[in-house]
């Protein structure tokens, strides 16, 4: 692509669907970058609200006029080509790239860009390493895909030696970007609306992979049988983690507190590197945190500071977050939203002291719903309650053949006290005529039940969260 953001410095840049978390921070990034930036979106959201503080206007509503002045269109993969904005853009000739196009000019002008792939994981690992470069001297410039109080926010404008972002795979974005340092976290099953199967998933990560030049690195995880396979198909130099023995990067002596926080010694081919206390919990930060301490290794980083800066990781918003303690209930979220990544939420919310464990679960996406449906109704067995709300549709339209209610019985009949409650209302209302002081609640998914825990922390008896 011959495009160079250099050129639109000045000029006007107009993100179509710019509440979009990563859509917003890159909105954020390109007025850093001294481009005048407007914005549109369907709905309102406090993300929407916080670029109008900003100074970037968003429209709420899609309507031809609004591109009409602007020089470049950005747009997530949530926006269709029949949209109005880009249907003007179109007719008016106006260039318009896609999110993951912009992240890739974006890798065009760093030395170095560093990406962050898998199916689980990627906020979190990005998120823990730009701690860890930002407080080492190292000045990324960041996108994450959450919002990290180490950063402001979900991005963070540093200099041009260092591009860190998250690359995802739904739909084979993240082969447009390039970059000189891959991360490959784990390859699961996902986004089965855009791959035929999870060989085919596996073979874009070796296509990602092979995007990283000779002279680049790509670290992944050994834990993973599909990572160890792609990294036996690469060229350019690589590096495995995990926590079983056949990993270059180790985390022995590893043992865990009373609510799943671990710590451990990293080593590196049997020789200790750091100490590492972590305050999040889960073997999955475990494996989250040597990820981080790869990529530091390979940057040459004091093994030392890396650990500390680990050690003062507190998570990324919405990441087993804490949001109120109501009614002496905790409430808690959780972005997770594929069996795997929900697993891993209700695995440390069992460490955590309570009397009954309540999830309140929102799909995401029909697709999603249908083809990973089994393993859904397999992944709610530790709770003792679960209500499921109205499926999120996000970017797609109601087949007619998929909806929450399908769930409830094969859950049900594995022994989990199921209910569907369609709206947030309903959940909310189910919740407080149900729940007692003690218990504990965990929202699940990636759309905006967020709005359930706001809701809750806004009606009352809720105490501050420390």
């Amino acid at each position: 692509m011959g495009m160079n953001l250099k050129n639109f410095v000045g000029k006007r840049v107009h993100f179509i669907g710019a509440g979009g978390c990563s859509m917003s921070g890159l909105a954020r990034l390109m007025q850093q970058l001294g481009m005048e930036v407007t914005g549109s979106d369907r709905t309102a959201s406090h993300k929407t609200e916080a670029l109008v503080q900003a100074g970037i206007p968003v429209q709420i509503g899609h309507e031809a006029d609004l591109v009409r002045q602007a020089n470049l269109v950005v747009y997530s993969a949530a926006i269709a080509p029949d949209n109005p904005e880009r249907a003007a853009a179109r007719e008016l000739g106006i260039p318009q790239i896609e999110r993951a196009e912009l992240l890739g000019l974006l890798c065009r002008e760093h030395v170095c860009p560093i990406g962050v792939s898998g199916t689980h994981g990627k906020t979190t690992v990005t998120a823990m390493i730009a701690q860890v470069m930002c407080e080492n001297g190292l000045n990324p410039t960041v996108h994450v895909g959450g919002e990290l109080d180490a950063i402001g926010g979900s991005t963070r404008l540093g200099g041009r030696e260092y591009f860190l972002c998250e690359a995802c795979e739904f739909n084979r974005t993240f082969l447009q970007f390039e970059p000189k340092i891959a991360l490959i976290l784990n390859i699961d099953e996902d986004h089965l609306d855009c791959y035929r199967d999870i060989d085919d998933i596996e073979a874009a990560f070796l296509q990602f992979a092979r995007l990283v030049p000779h002279y680049g690195f790509v670290i992944g995880c050994g834990d993973d049988a599909r990572v160890r396979h792609v990294l036996s198909q690469l060229s350019c130099r690589t590096r495995t983690y995990g926590i079983e023995p056949q990993n270059e990067i180790r985390a022995e002596n590893l043992s865990y507190d009373e609510v799943g926080c671990a710590c451990f010694t990293a080593t590196l081919f049997g020789h200790p590197l750091c100490e590492v206390e972590l305050k999040v919990a889960g073997e999955h930060n475990v494996k989250n945190a040597l990820a981080a301490i790869a990529l530091a290794e390979k940057l040459s980083m004091p093994m030392h500071a890396v650990a500390e800066s680990l050690g003062r990781f507190a998570g990324a918003h919405r990441r087993f977050e804490l949001t109120s303690v109501t009614d002496g209930v905790r409430v808690y979220q959780d972005y997770g939203h594929n069996p795997t990544e929900i697993k891993n939420a209700l695995a440390i919310a069992k460490l955590q002291p309570h009397r009954e464990l309540w999830s309140v679960w929102q799909p995401h996406t029909y697709s999603r719903t249908k083809t990973l449906f089994q393993g859904f109704v397999e992944t709610f067995d530790p709770v003792d309650h679960l209500l499921i709300t109205d499926i999120c549709a996000a970017r797609e339209s109601d087949p007619g053949d998929i909806s929450s209610e399908m769930l409830i019985a094969p859950i049900r009949a594995r022994g989990v006290d199921v209910h569907y409650t369609p709206t947030f209302d309903d959940a909310e209302a189910y919740l407080r005529s149900h729940w007692q002081p003690g218990d504990l609640v965990v929202t699940h998914g990636c759309g905006d039940i967020d709005l359930l825990n706001e809701q809750i922390s806004l009606h009352g008896n809720t105490k501050e969260v420390v």
